[in-house]
């Protein structure tokens, strides 16, 4: 045995040294969290979205090339960025999703259970310029009756936000009444906190976010920011503006990974197409 000792001995001090390495790379992840935190608190201040593709890419694209110069194989330096890209999202409640960079374990999911109507065929946008603009379907909507949209509305908010909701994130909620707008549907509905849950009630608003279902739908689907369609008018806030302000924030701040997964494809795919159909429209008319 005594032979073995000399390479026993080499072994664990190589093994030490890669346990340093290891918590170097570590300290490394944390301080780039905090940094995150930092540059999450800037975006909106400097005019940027929450998700910015462009710097993403450019980051990818200098990694490529630093890892190169290494002798480091482009798959390891590829799993490395999106371990960290992916972090960065979960950390600022950003969807991480191969239609907006790399993809990780849900994305994938999503993307193969789902695929997103650019991927389907190249007759899409024309099939798509078939399909009626809401505003000509708003008629067959109010036929609904409004018990049946109370139901699944409740239902779907109770499923979405039962983090906040347990942690009483949505307190500021009690005896106030938010209003949301489907303008193009012609459909809305005034929320209140009663007993724990959100409720669609017969009372007047206090505050009101008004904007098409398309928009709507790419806020719920994490597709677009709040910022964003507020700046440019596609949303639009009316009445007590700090209640609407604190429901908007809350919603920001609302993990996308405690959604449930079926409603994360849901909201996702459904934000897709809309924004599809609607493009296809409008190049239609133009």
């Amino acid at each position: 045995m005594s032979r073995h000792l000399p390479e026993r001995f080499a072994l664990a001090r190589a093994r030490a040294v890669i346990d340093g390495i290891d918590d170097g790379l570590l300290v490394l992840l944390a301080a780039r969290r905090r940094l995150v935190r930092t540059v999450a608190r800037l975006k909106p201040a400097a005019g940027v979205p929450p998700r910015d593709l462009g710097r993403e890419q450019r980051v990818r694209e200098r990694a490529r090339a630093f890892a190169a110069r290494l002798d480091l194989p482009p798959s390891t330096a590829q799993g490395l960025l999106d371990l960290a890209i992916g972090d960065a999202c979960r950390q600022q409640g950003l969807v991480f999703d191969q239609g907006q960079g790399a993809a990780t374990g849900n994305a994938l999911i999503i993307d193969s259970i789902m695929p997103t109507p650019s991927l389907l065929s190249p007759m899409t946008p024309q099939l798509l310029r078939l399909l009626p603009p809401p505003r000509r379907i708003a008629p067959l909507l109010r036929v609904m009756p409004l018990r049946w949209q109370r139901r699944l509305l409740e239902t779907g908010m109770a499923r979405v936000l039962a983090a906040p909701l347990l942690e009483g994130e949505l307190d500021f909620m009690h005896g106030r009444r938010l209003a949301i707008e489907v303008t193009d549907l012609r459909l809305r509905w005034v929320l209140e906190l009663q007993q724990g849950r959100l409720r669609v009630t017969d009372a007047e608003p206090e505050a009101s976010v008004r904007g098409s279902v398309t928009d709507l739908l790419l806020l719920a689907g994490r597709l677009e920011d709040a910022d964003t369609l507020f700046f440019q008018r596609r949303l639009v806030l009316t009445g007590d503006t700090e209640l609407g302000l604190t429901a908007r924030n809350m919603l920001e701040r609302l993990p996308w990974e405690s959604v449930p997964l079926g409603l994360r494809i849901a909201l996702n795919r459904g934000a897709r197409f809309a924004r599809a159909a609607r493009t296809a429209h409008r190049r239609e008319n133009s």
